[in-house]
């Protein structure tokens, strides 16, 4: 391209055209606060930037449903704490429905307050969360049991037979089972089908049935399962509270390791404000120099040169 400009003025314009664009990056970056914010700012950094902010969201999500499981886990154990406490009442009016002194009367009594212990144990199964039955396994829109007294299998019904087989993603690594069915915790049952010795809802209603058939060696006969069907609910009371803290554990990691991608993607994103702004002023005042130092340049022309 022909140009009508000297080599001095061709220089002069260039070194303008630099410090303008200089001028508008600063400004870019102080009022946005980024040195990043369109890909043509630093080609060679979107591609980690990217992987990081994919990252973070995946770490958003993993802390999501670490809170999700954490308030099944916490419902569950309260559930089952109050499922204990529902037990060792069965225990103590057991231990009331043998002594010698009972009479049919009072055991009828007895087992009317074993019925109502059974209701609310069903309740327990029926513990919800958000809305989900917590002890429903993978089909957790449904009460996994109801109770009907005059129902055969131990005065409840079975709504639902869906497993437990969603996994909760550790940040750490790997992933793990937070959760455990109805029928797991409540409704043992042997390869036959049959009820389990530990076997919460059939424990409960032997009692009753014994209770109410006013029949002392039944009811003695009762405690053995009801203590183990006690153990049972401890135990599973147990896999929750190393569930919490197995949670907890994830959940603190995730949240380190939110800090450091944050970290990460401030580091190469974020702009350092305060040197964008002195680096704005110098380039306005080299700018300003540069215009006041053409302006005291001679103006010549081709008849300078034949006066």
């Amino acid at each position: 391209m022909i140009t009508n400009l000297d080599p001095v003025s061709q220089m002069f314009l260039a070194n303008v055209d630099r410090i303008q664009q200089q001028i508008a990056d600063a400004n870019r970056q102080v009022s946005s606060g980024l040195k990043i914010s369109t890909p043509s700012d630093d080609p060679d950094q979107i591609g980690s930037l990217l992987q990081l902010r994919a990252a973070q969201a995946h770490n958003t999500q993993i802390q999501s449903n670490l809170t999700l499981a954490n308030a099944d886990a916490t419902g569950a154990d309260n559930a089952l704490s109050a499922a204990i406490k529902l037990m060792d009442t069965a225990l103590t009016l057991a231990g009331q429905g043998t002594q010698v002194s009972a009479t049919a009367a009072s055991r009828q009594d007895l087992a009317q307050q074993v019925e109502a212990l059974q209701e609310q144990m069903v309740n327990a199964s029926q513990t919800s969360v958000q809305g989900r039955y917590i002890f429903g396994g993978d089909q957790d829109g449904t009460a996994p049991y109801s109770f009907d007294i005059t129902s055969t299998n131990n005065a409840v019904v079975q709504n639902t037979t869906a497993a437990a087989t969603a996994q909760v993603e550790d940040p750490a690594g790997g992933s793990f089972s937070a959760a455990k069915t109805a029928q797991e915790i409540f409704d043992a049952r042997n390869a036959d089908g049959t009820p389990a010795t530990n076997n919460v809802f059939a424990a409960l209603n032997n009692l009753r049935i014994a209770l109410s058939n006013n029949d002392p060696t039944a009811i003695g006969n009762a405690i053995a399962p009801l203590e183990q069907a006690s153990t049972q609910l401890n135990a599973m009371e147990s896999f929750y509270g190393s569930t919490e803290d197995r949670i907890q554990a994830a959940t603190d990691f995730a949240s380190s390791n939110d800090v450091q991608l944050k970290t990460q993607i401030s580091q190469k994103e974020d702009a350092d404000v305060a040197a964008e702004a002195m680096a704005l002023t110098q380039d306005t005042t080299q700018l300003q120099a540069a215009f006041e130092m053409r302006a005291k340049i001679p103006a010549t022309s081709l008849f300078n040169y034949l006066a």
